[in-house]
């Protein structure tokens, strides 16, 4: 089954439905993942987890430490899409990995990076 993203209006195939987003939050400098699915035309967040807590990035209510990391399940609809800050000015940019490959997302300062589904065909 062939899945593929378009990140900033280019086509990134992926090795599956499923890949990870992580990156070092800015003010915190604390990590940060979350699992995505491609479902269709949409993107569904299956899974979070951070390395701690503070300045808006709280683990979820149901969370639970797993070797170090708070993990849950966020109760969030499927999205059409991200929309990630490219600043330029933060920690780390966006790791956008699918298992085989990562690419990086907003390492340098413009507009947001948009993370949609490919268009079907």
């Amino acid at each position: 089954m062939s899945v593929c993203l378009m990140v900033a209006g280019a086509a990134i195939a992926l090795a599956s439905p499923d890949f990870t987003l992580e990156w070092t939050h800015s003010v915190e400098k604390i990590e940060w993942r979350e699992h995505w699915q491609v479902t269709g035309n949409r993107l569904h967040l299956t899974r979070a987890a951070v390395k701690g807590s503070g300045a808006g990035m709280e683990p979820g209510p149901d969370a639970v430490l797993q070797d170090g990391w708070w993990v849950w399940a966020p109760d969030l609809p499927p999205q059409p899409e991200l929309l990630l800050a490219a600043s330029g000015a933060t920690v780390s940019s966006w790791h956008l990995c699918d298992g085989q490959r990562c690419h990086d997302l907003g390492k340098d300062p413009g507009k947001p990076v948009a993370v949609r589904p490919c268009p079907a065909g």
